[in-house]
């Protein structure tokens, strides 16, 4: 199985929105609100064939997850 390359949405210590490569340093994008934060990751991740966006609460906890590109096991039917 091919590893998926992994952007998270979270929210900054200053209030402000993210979007950050795991294991990367800075961020990719960042932004003044959640859904700004949201398109500007789906875009970034709509332009990698494999990839996952996976958003947070303010909190930190884990929302909802988003892939692109092919899926390796597609459901049968």
């Amino acid at each position: 199985m091919t590893d998926r390359t992994k952007r998270h949405v979270t929210q900054r210590p200053d209030g402000d929105w993210q979007v950050k490569k795991e294991g990367a340093q800075r961020a990719s994008a960042v932004t003044d609100t959640k859904q700004e934060a949201v398109k500007e990751g789906a875009s970034i991740s709509r332009n990698d064939p494999n990839s996952q966006l996976l958003i947070h609460k303010s909190d930190g906890r884990f929302q909802e997850e988003r892939t692109y590109g092919k899926d390796p096991h597609p459901p049968k039917g």
